[in-house]
């Protein structure tokens, strides 16, 4: 096979080796496309083309990924990975731990790691990598990368929530949700959310969104509830998908330009957290983007032109 098939071949595992590291599509891509020009470059041929190219991206993504966490910390608002609609690499195997760990909740959690930490959790625990596989690619001994693991392992299962919700209940409460979105509906969504729900959103100070955090079922219903249906009057649609494993919509104006997304975290038959992405920067890989503040002026007008309660 030529290098370029080798290398077509495992982009789908690099992509998502990437991803999971950086919580960028953008910067995943980026990553891909420098192991490509590392391997095209090289003189001679590895004796594993798989283990040099995830060696390759996964040190590629521990540079990026400790420039971006100074980033992070002047981020203007909360922090959300860029939405990813659907993960190229799939193996039956690891089904179960692919799709975990692909999620917000779980992406956010691995923000808690360092970003040695973060890949040797994920090259073993996600990828089944050998313990020899996860040295090299890092860069450490066999016994640095085991206490690595044990140590992140530990930060993992301190916060992480198991939404072991099943996928057809998932989907038959996030349509629920969505219907009672549209209608404005704030008692149907109350009865939808868990008593300690939040809702999260992700702006970074370049496009308009309701909060960077709203707390409770009643206090989240009620906005949702009065921003929804302003945002149907400006023919704003909602778009229903599954965005990094969990249920979701794209939000779209009525050129079916991109305005944001939102995610669902459901457990116990609730839904426990809403995570909503309108920054620009981490939307255009879904499609044109839409311009949010001049949305939001129409809103406003809508807004406005709405009869007073009790008129």
């Amino acid at each position: 096979m030529s290098k370029v098939g080798e290398f077509e071949e495992l982009r789908p595992l690099l992509f998502s080796i990437a991803y999971r590291i950086l919580g960028s599509v953008s910067e995943a891509e980026d990553a891909v496309q420098e192991a490509w020009l590392r391997f095209d470059g090289s003189a001679t041929l590895p004796t594993s083309t798989k283990a040099f190219l995830s060696t390759t991206v996964t040190r590629i993504s521990i540079d990026v990924l400790r420039s971006a966490r100074v980033r992070r910390e002047e981020y203007v608002g909360p922090w959300l990975p860029e939405p990813l609609l659907s993960d190229p690499y799939q193996d039956p195997a690891r089904a179960v731990e692919l799709a975990d760990s692909v999620s917000m909740a779980a992406l956010l959690l691995l923000e808690r790691l360092s970003p040695l930490e973060r890949a040797v959790f994920l090259l073993r625990e996600v990828f089944a990598f050998g313990f020899d596989e996860v040295a090299e690619a890092v860069g450490r001994s066999e016994a640095a990368c085991r206490q690595l693991l044990v140590r992140a392992r530990r930060h993992m299962e301190a916060g992480r929530p198991r939404f072991a919700a099943d996928r057809a209940e998932r989907q038959e409460l996030a349509t629920r949700f969505f219907d009672a979105l549209k209608d404005g509906d704030v008692g149907g969504l109350q009865d939808l959310l868990a008593a300690d729900v939040r809702l999260v959103g992700d702006g970074g100070g370049k496009a308009p969104q309701l909060a960077n955090t709203v707390v409770g079922a009643a206090n989240v219903a009620r906005v949702l509830g009065a921003f929804f249906p302003l945002l149907v009057r400006v023919e704003v649609s909602l778009e229903p998908r599954e965005i990094n494993g969990q249920p979701g919509a794209v939000a779209r104006d009525r050129d079916g330009k991109v305005l944001h997304t939102l995610v669902l975290d459901v457990l116990d038959g609730r839904i426990q957290t809403i995570r909503g992405v309108i920054n620009p920067d981490k939307l255009g890989r879904l499609g044109p983007v839409a311009d949010a503040w001049a949305i939001n002026r129409e809103l406003k007008r809508a807004r406005r032109r709405m009869p007073s309660p009790g008129a």
